[in-house]
């Protein structure tokens, strides 16, 4: 007994924040011989991870090298003002950057908004958290406030803790990344599946099929045979020949009651004999 071949993982990776769940769903329906490793990374590891060829492919957050990777946009985050619930801030629904003029803003190392310190609102904190994680929780110990795309606001959700809306702060894109290099069949097959491709539109593996192999449509039902032509105009006809005579009685009675009504009747009532 020959042991059944095994294709080799189709590798993704993918940084805090993006859920990379419904696209993974997909692709087992599609390629379901073709296991699906998905690699969690660390928001500044996401281009090196790519570069390394450790991964096929990666959802990261832009920027990438443009001259290495290959990247396709795939949406735009919120970004959120993270503080404690007791805070000022919870009586507005969002929050201007000037607002924060007066806080302790924290900018970790894994910064995901491509702040600086010349762009940074508010007032800097003393030294740099090295992660969000670490950036939360001094959040949570009443310190400052932190930016961070919303997704990594959910993801070090606290019951302490709340956020808004800040619309005027640098956002976050998260793309679909790979070296250019290696742009294979799966690479283009996964490109389909997040750019909601349908099966028969696929640029990948499972493109160019021969026909065989693809489901063949079942054969209509045979439609009842129609009558013949001349039995229904014939039918019509005598219709309307029935019509007719319902209508020509109904002017006879009414001729009828025009010549005398009742007594013309009696005349035409034939005599008792003695």
């Amino acid at each position: 007994m020959t042991d059944m071949q095994v294709n080799p993982p189709f590798r993704l990776a993918y940084v805090p924040g993006v859920t990379p769940g419904k696209w993974a769903r997909v692709w087992v329906e599609r390629l379901p011989d073709v296991p699906l490793d998905l690699v969690a990374v660390p928001s500044t590891d996401g281009e090196r991870t790519l570069r390394e060829g450790a991964v096929d492919a990666g959802l990261v957050r832009l920027p990438v090298d443009k001259d290495v990777l290959s990247a396709i946009p795939l949406y735009t985050e919120t970004t959120v003002v993270v503080f404690p619930k007791d805070h000022w801030l919870a009586a507005a629904e969002e929050v201007a950057l000037d607002e924060l003029a007066d806080e302790v803003v924290f900018h970790p190392l894994d910064d995901t908004l491509g702040l600086t310190a010349g762009t940074l609102p508010g007032r800097p904190a003393i030294a740099r958290p090295d992660t969000t994680a670490d950036a939360v929780e001094l959040v949570a110990a009443n310190v400052g406030v932190l930016l961070v795309p919303q997704s990594l606001a959910r993801l070090h959700h606290r019951r302490d803790l709340t956020y808004r809306p800040v619309p005027q702060a640098p956002q976050s894109q998260v793309a679909l990344a790979w070296p250019q290099e290696r742009t294979t069949d799966l690479v283009e097959e996964f490109i389909g599946i997040v750019r909601g491709r349908t099966v028969n539109s696929s640029r990948g593996r499972g493109a160019g099929q021969p026909a065989e192999a693809q489901p063949k449509s079942q054969p209509k039902k045979a439609a009842a045979p129609r009558k013949p032509q001349q039995q229904k105009a014939g039918g019509q006809k005598a219709g309307a020949q029935k019509t007719g005579a319902q209508k020509a009685g109904g002017q006879r009675t009414g001729a009828q009651k025009g010549r005398g009504g009742p007594a013309a009747a009696r005349r035409g009532k034939p005599k008792r004999r003695s």
